[in-house]
């Protein structure tokens, strides 16, 4: 009786956290496109600009939002061999989706990701792996985009104080992810030996709930461990490629938009918008509403029109930008997912079982 109390009120302090977040994630969303948005350029203005884009510029944007959905599957086919492009390109988008509709955020996306590879035969190790590989490669590149940009900024005989401590902190981070991972894949000890703490750990847990300890112990570990050595040297390659034309489809997405609303190159230039968009790549990470919204849009504005953009344009570019960025995705992988059945096995199962 007293567990299933105990239970009981933690399910309710989580279920108030969850729905603190959701109201701050609206307070905050509601604050920045009401107040902070239009405070740099009235709305007016902004429709101003839409209504003088040509249908040259309307077709590039749709092309440059096509690329951007297109890139999104093969990420996951180098990181689960059998997993076809139609089926990746579904699970990416229906994550993708569901993590920024749902409560939850990117919890929730995972979550559909395991649900959606295991009702197509894929389970165990292989898609625990795959997560855990497209996501460390997913955020080495958002950690080394500002790197590279700062670095172009110097080249190009500009400097940018912001895009400069942003690149500092993400090469120490970038680093420390590094490190960790070359250190867990290269010695086998520590492996098994921080999994039989983790299962120990694990069964503890369970058993102040009554339950059956896990099954799995450092041995698990080291498989996975052996697996993940063999899934990098084979396909390291393939990984890095898909992962980097993902995240180039983005900046072009933003390029086109800068563009399209007649941002110059004299006013901004290629490597000072790449500049704003790793900076704004980075606030996404790690901003508490979903996809970053509100706070990509003014770290993305703000940087755009620190390197000389119009107001009025800059907050047209970036409304643009994020448009074209969520709606195809949202609108195709809300489809995806409500459609997870349909069509064929992707490809031969794997049954592994799980960690």
């Amino acid at each position: 009786m007293r567990v299933e109390l105990e239970e009981a009120q933690k399910k309710k302090r989580t279920g108030w956290s969850r729905w603190v977040m959701i109201g701050v994630s609206v307070v905050t969303i509601g604050l920045t496109f009401a107040f902070v948005l239009p405070h740099i350029a009235d709305y007016q203005q902004v429709w101003h600009v839409l209504k003088g884009l040509s249908w040259q510029w309307l077709v590039g944007l749709a092309v440059a939002a096509a690329i951007n959905v297109a890139t999104f599957g093969p990420p996951w086919m180098a990181a689960l061999p059998g997993l076809s492009y139609l089926h990746s390109s579904r699970l990416t988008l229906a994550s993708t989706a569901v993590s920024v509709v749902a409560p939850g955020g990117g919890a929730a996306g995972m979550a559909a990701s395991f649900g959606m590879l295991k009702s197509w035969g894929f389970e165990g190790r292989p898609v625990g792996l795959a997560v855990t590989v497209t996501s460390i490669w997913n955020q080495l590149m958002i950690l080394g985009v500002p790197i590279l940009a700062a670095a172009a900024l110097v080249a190009q005989g500009d400097r940018n104080r912001t895009i400069e401590w942003v690149a500092l902190i993400s090469l120490a981070l970038f680093c420390v992810m590094v490190a960790a991972f070359a250190v867990g894949l290269a010695n086998a000890r520590l492996t098994r030996r921080i999994g039989d703490k983790a299962a120990r750990f694990a069964s503890w847990a369970k058993g102040l709930l009554h339950k059956a300890p896990v099954t799995w112990n450092g041995e698990a570990f080291a498989r996975f461990r052996e697996e993940s050595i063999v899934l990098i040297r084979d396909r390291w390659w393939y990984l890095t490629l898909t992962t980097l034309a993902n995240h180039l489809s983005v900046f072009l997405l933003l390029i086109v938009s800068v563009r399209a609303v007649g941002i110059t190159p004299t006013q901004v230039t290629l490597v000072e918008a790449f500049g704003a968009w790793a900076v704004s790549r980075v606030i996404g990470s790690i901003a508490p509403t979903p996809g970053g919204l509100g706070f990509v849009e003014l770290g993305l504005t703000g940087a755009l029109v620190a390197f000389g953009a119009p107001n009025a344009e800059a907050v047209t570019a970036a409304l643009v930008y994020r448009v074209l960025m969520d709606v195809p995705t949202v609108g195709l992988g809300l489809l995806a997912a409500a459609t997870v059945k349909v069509g064929a096995r992707p490809g031969k199962p794997n049954e592994q079982p799980a960690i």
